[in-house]
């Protein structure tokens, strides 16, 4: 009992697990539609290269192949590379290579707090510095200086931003690195919302190669939009790939052969292209449709427009707190989203747009009638 008690479950997971596959339209993805298999495979020398495929264990950190792709996304080299089961093994084996029980950490919020709940379940003492709404969701770099100490460990950023898709600026970037320098501190960059970008399509920045004490991580999960796959990596110096390898092979070993061999092909010149171009598409739309929803509002529904992701985080101006907002669209109203709460900040929804026109047209229409609905309950 006593050690169940001391343990913080990931609220935003938990929520998604209960409960996505009890609802007609599921908005808490934080992706866009995904990609189906023949989307990906489609020429007849593929398939036939995907049906002769062997099953048996792959190198377990990654194809050198698989590595080199990885590689070349953040702009650093293969042997800084470690294919892991998705960025959720990845992130978790970075913290636990990187933090003792009583270590500090620094991370922005609001954020996807998977980073913050392993740190704390190790015993580390966490700090927040924020994301500042009043300023468009820009970090507050006054409040990242005062949260670093002599004994902070590690800043954790995520960038682009999950949920309010801030991309940092190279000047914010820099701080975040000076700060991280002056205490000898290691920065975790997520950067699996890179090839997100909904106003450019030149993709955000790798904080790789800005400090030598980083560790990056991306995904097949985002733009790519393909998170079945349960694909990721990290990237960081050779000794701490090293580090890092022994707790994955304690923890899955590794990624799956057919979740390589697809990754290979989606990671190619030519159909890493392809994916983006057609996920940014869907992400853009969606966008678009999701910011013309909260116009017509009348008032009940704001958002800072985000620079990047599926996500919207949109501000809802009720009194209720966001979990029984959350629960009661879910209830009465067939749809799944996430609430402000499990990201840090209250009175917010976090809203996934990359999803085909129709199935996101009525989703919303079915939100707008649960908050109208709570609206006039709560002016009686």
């Amino acid at each position: 009992m006593g050690h169940e008690a001391s343990f913080t479950p990931f609220e935003l997971e938990e929520w998604q697990s209960r409960y996505e596959t009890t609802v007609k339209y599921n908005l808490a993805d934080s992706g866009c539609h995904p990609v189906r298999l023949s989307e990906l495979v489609s020429d007849p020398a593929a398939v036939e290269k995907l049906l002769s495929l062997d099953l048996h264990y792959p190198p377990v950190g990654g194809t050198d192949a698989l590595r080199e792709l990885c590689a070349s996304w953040h702009g650093a080299k293969p042997e800084n590379v470690l294919v892991t089961v998705g960025a959720a093994e990845a992130n978790s084996i970075a913290v636990a290579s990187l933090l003792q029980p009583g270590d500090h950490m620094v991370v922005m919020e609001p954020n996807y707090r998977q980073v913050r709940g392993c740190a704390v379940n190790m015993g580390a003492s966490v700090s927040a510095f924020p994301l500042d709404p009043a300023r468009g969701w820009r970090p507050d770099l006054d409040a990242l200086a005062a949260a670093v100490t002599p004994a902070t460990r590690l800043i954790a950023v995520t960038n682009p931003n999950n949920p309010v898709g801030t991309i940092l600026t190279e000047p914010e970037m820099d701080a975040i690195v000076a700060a991280a320098a002056k205490v000898g501190a290691w920065i975790l960059a997520d950067e699996v919302y890179r090839g997100t970008e909904l106003q450019t399509d030149k993709v955000t920045p790798s904080f790789w190669g800005r400090y030598e004490k980083t560790v990056c991580v991306g995904s097949l999960s985002k733009a790519f939009g393909l998170p079945g796959l349960r694909l990721g990596w990290l990237v960081a110096p050779p000794d701490f790939v090293e580090q890092a390898w022994r707790r994955h092979e304690y923890v899955t070993i590794a990624a799956s052969t057919l979740s390589m061999h697809l990754a290979e092909i989606a990671l190619s010149a030519e159909t890493r292209q392809r994916l983006l171009a057609r996920n940014r598409r869907l992400m853009r739309e969606g966008w678009a449709r999701l910011q013309r929803w909260v116009d017509s509002s009348g008032g009940l529904l704001s958002v800072i427009p985000p620079a990047a992701t599926a996500l919207g985080f949109v501000r809802y101006h009720l009194d209720a707190p966001s979990i029984e907002v959350a629960h009661k669209i879910r209830t009465e109203g067939d749809v799944l989203v996430g609430a402000g709460a499990h990201f840090g900040v209250e009175h917010h929804l976090r809203i996934t747009h990359g999803m085909e026109p129709k199935f996101l047209e009525g989703a919303l229409q079915s939100i707008s009638r649960v908050l109208a609905s709570a609206s006039a309950a709560e002016s009686k």
